[in-house]
């Protein structure tokens, strides 16, 4: 079962010559999930699952169901490792979240890239995938929005990282943005709270935003993402 109700139009697959993007079906893909190590899962509220079971309870019924006009996740298959969509080639997830029709922008997040396919073309290819569709025109088979934002804890650098080498600019830091919970500690800001605070044993996460709009697209991102996409690893 893959999930429906997202307000922009969810394409069936989303592909260039080694990356694929097809819409997260439970039933088929879920099982993957549950192969990844623990650290993989230090950025993101949920996680790691030990079972399937886990994992649409912690994370699809919990966070992308409820918020399915806003949020639709995709499976990630390395076509260069395998020709089919099986556990050889599944390389991770990603979402599209915080999306509004009404603004015309949307979020690339919940990025979950296995360890076997990290530093390799996978992270370049999803991103310029989502970007594509998110940024292109409809004559280009996009959705021609306005904005595409990248989220992520200040303190993950490797995402930071990800974000500014595709191209992301960075708009500022939003610093206590979130109460973590107590096992997501690597994601924190590392800072202190004060005597008194209701969740006194749960972290703070300051958040780093970055952005592509419109304007950046046209004046040389969709270019640039061409060429990244285009690059040999």
């Amino acid at each position: 079962m893959s999930h429906s109700g997202f307000c922009f139009r969810v394409p069936d697959v989303l592909e260039s010559d080694k990356v694929k993007l097809v819409p997260f079906n439970i039933n088929k893909h879920a099982t993957y999930m549950c192969v990844t190590p623990a650290s993989v899962f230090n950025y993101l509220p949920t996680g790691p699952y030990e079972t399937a079971d886990d994992f649409v309870a912690t994370f699809w019924e919990s966070i992308a169901i409820p918020n399915k006009g806003a949020f639709t996740t995709f499976a990630i298959f390395d076509k260069t490792r395998s020709e089919f969509e099986d556990a050889k080639s599944f390389a991770g997830m990603a979402s599209y979240m915080n999306a509004s029709a009404i603004d015309l922008c949307v979020e690339i997040g919940f990025i979950v890239i296995l360890p076997a396919f990290q530093r390799t073309h996978v992270t370049t290819h999803m991103v310029g995938l989502l970007g594509q569709y998110a940024l292109n025109v409809p004559e280009d088979g996009g959705l021609a929005l306005r904005r595409l934002v990248w989220q992520c804890s200040s303190t993950n650098a490797p995402s930071v990282a990800a974000a500014k080498r595709m191209g992301f600019q960075y708009e500022g830091t939003l610093r206590w943005a979130r109460v973590l919970k107590a096992d997501k500690g690597p994601g924190g800001n590392g800072r202190e709270v004060r005597e008194g605070d209701p969740k006194k044993e749960q972290p703070g996460r300051d958040t780093t935003i970055l952005s592509i709009c419109f304007d950046d697209w046209e004046t040389g991102k969709k270019e640039f993402f061409k060429e990244m996409m285009a690059r040999k690893v």
